[in-house]
């Protein structure tokens, strides 16, 4: 069959218009998951996670204190806030003293740029309801009406963007203690108030404002996603957000869905595969008590020792030179940290050595 010339144009004129076609995604997880996760998430390799919040204040224990405390009724938390506190102490209470005077977020930004990390996802609300940014949706629960009087979602993403790195978002979806929640929760999961007048509202009003790069979502696994209205959430996150071309997401959508649906995976926390998975993937790893942490130093000390005042020993503590193969002898300090003795240095053309330290206090 001969094709004319006028034939091969509307055939080239139609391949023009195909490739001007958005695509659009249904709220279904078969749709939402055919999505190809932008490619700048596939190149950085590297984040750093801020885990920040009212539970900072007591500093006991980990950002699970409310729940330990209050939930759990966790022996040690309970004598913690006796022998500290006086009797009536809400959780609440301790809002006023979340400060963050010495938060300097430019300076954070330069050590997270000069540690490598291509990435900084910020908690902007945790499982306490708390959120780091002025939520309308949580009136006197926030970072600019209590404590900081500041946005701190805002002022670190400001500084995070002045720099090559890429600026993410974490939000719980669940609140602990929250009374549209314990409500949602009694009826079986079966009416949807928390969601429609906080989760949601307050989801697109982070996207809106914020635009970030990445929406690490958590606290989803006490109900399915058709509860928190996830696909219809990602169905607009990728078709008509302000970041919907770039916007990366995670796998913690409702009870099923960790390594089944959502952009990259998670998992689980500190997920490490023994095989590569075929699909994107992250491991989120942070340190616990009794694991192994690293001291860096960027020069060379001129004495054979080193000092380091933060960490806290144990007798089952040891200390090696990444590079060294054996284990340095150390002594403890008076009251944390302690002192090493360093062998020869092996030469470092980046003029940096890591300490690895195993089962500190």
């Amino acid at each position: 069959m001969q094709v004319t010339r006028s034939q091969m144009l509307q055939f080239l004129c139609l391949l023009f218009c195909a490739s001007f076609i958005e695509t659009r995604y249904t709220p279904d997880w078969a749709s939402l998951d055919s999505r190809p996760l932008p490619e700048w998430y596939d190149e950085v390799k590297f984040g750093i996670f801020v885990h920040w919040g009212v539970f900072s204040v007591p500093a006991f224990g980990s950002e699970w204190f409310w729940w330990n405390w209050k939930g759990a009724e966790n022996p040690a938390y309970v004598q913690f806030m006796s022998k500290n506190y006086p009797p009536g102490f809400s959780y609440a209470d301790f809002a006023p003293d979340f400060h963050a005077q010495f938060f300097d977020p430019d300076q954070w930004a330069d050590i997270f740029e000069a540690s490598g990390a291509k990435y900084v996802v910020l908690t902007s609300k945790h499982h306490e309801g708390f959120t780091n940014w002025g939520s309308p949706n949580s009136w006197n629960w926030n970072s600019v009406d209590t404590g900081p009087h500041r946005d701190l979602v805002a002022d670190l993403g400001a500084a995070i963007r002045k720099r090559s790195l890429h600026y993410g978002l974490y939000s719980s979806l669940y609140e602990w203690f929250n009374p549209l929640y314990l409500s949602d929760k009694q009826s079986g999961f079966k009416t949807q108030e928390f969601v429609e007048r906080k989760v949601m509202p307050e989801l697109h009003n982070l996207v809106n404002r914020y635009k970030p790069d990445l929406i690490w979502s958590d606290g989803d696994w006490e109900a399915p996603d058709t509860y928190w209205n996830s696909t219809g959430f990602l169905a607009w996150l990728y078709n008509d957000s302000p970041v919907k071309d770039v916007v990366v997401t995670n796998d913690r959508w409702g009870a099923g869905c960790y390594c089944k649906h959502g952009g990259y995976y998670n998992c689980a926390d500190k997920y490490t595969p023994e095989q590569p998975p075929k699909h994107k993937w992250e491991k989120c790893q942070y340190t616990s008590k009794h694991s192994t942490v690293y001291a860096i130093f960027t020069s060379n000390p001129m004495q054979t020792t080193f000092m380091l005042s933060a960490p806290k020993t144990s007798y089952n503590t040891v200390v090696t030179l990444l590079g060294n193969p054996e284990p340095l002898k150390w002594a403890p300090l008076e009251t944390s940290g302690f002192i090493v003795v360093l062998p020869d240095l092996p030469f470092s053309p980046a003029e940096a050595w890591t300490l690895k330290l195993d089962k500190v206090a």
